[in-house]
């Protein structure tokens, strides 16, 4: 079976002052997803966007699903605000909620696909009890809370493990890989069995955005 692959740049670095413009922008370049990083100063050191900023980008994404990655706890009330505002899909870190099955659940039964975020140092422990249940799993290839980090090389094994849980079980589940992308790694990163790649500063902070999305994609190939 071919991969299909999925970029998803993160708006976590584009320019705050010109949001909706640049997710056209960034859409019009190739991207597939829009990435988008819900950080709340508590789960995480730092503060980002919420959902009222998700609702006000919807019309400017067009048919590029919304995949919102909430690091936040507790979980379920922003996933749902979320959900209202337009998120296709919305992942959490299971180590933020109390009754990770149940925040899934509430997630699906909002109409979004629901995803397990996981640290560079978490284990895959709760696949075991959750992979019938959710449509994507994230691997942080950096710590969370910050833009701009390097790759973890140890996320490879981690992507690996995911991948045969993955395949073990037969369900279409996305493995999506965040932290330190670029076209020089993202091959890599592929070959370790990621199909959706997050990357945020690789390409807002370049001058060419469809020349990035492009590299990419070759790298892919």
């Amino acid at each position: 079976m071919s991969t299909t692959y999925r970029i998803a740049p993160s708006i976590l670095s584009a320019d705050f002052a010109r949001l909706g413009e640049e997710v056209r922008n960034v859409i019009a370049a190739g991207a597939d997803w829009i990435h988008f990083d819900v950080m709340d100063n508590h789960y995480v050191p730092n503060l980002t966007i919420g959902p009222m900023v998700c609702a006000a980008l919807k019309p400017h994404a067009g048919t590029a699903p919304i995949d919102v990655h909430l690091m936040v706890q507790p979980v379920d009330a922003l996933a749902q605000a979320f959900a209202d505002a337009g998120a296709d899909c919305i992942s959490f870190h299971p180590d933020a909620s109390t009754h990770v099955h149940r925040s899934v659940q509430a997630i699906k039964a909002r109409g979004c696909k629901a995803g397990l975020v996981f640290n560079p140092a978490t284990p895959l422990d709760v696949l075991d009890w959750m992979i019938d249940d959710i449509d994507l799993i994230l691997i942080m290839s950096v710590n969370p809370g910050f833009g701009g980090q390097g790759f973890i090389d140890s996320a490879l094994r981690k992507i690996e493990q995911a991948r045969s849980r993955i395949d073990a079980c037969g369900r279409d589940i996305r493995l999506e890989v965040d932290g330190g992308i670029k076209p020089d790694n993202i091959a890599r990163v592929a070959a370790a069995g990621a199909d959706t790649f997050v990357a945020g500063s690789a390409i807002f902070g370049k001058p060419d955005y469809k020349g990035v999305i492009d590299s990419m994609r070759r790298a892919l190939g």
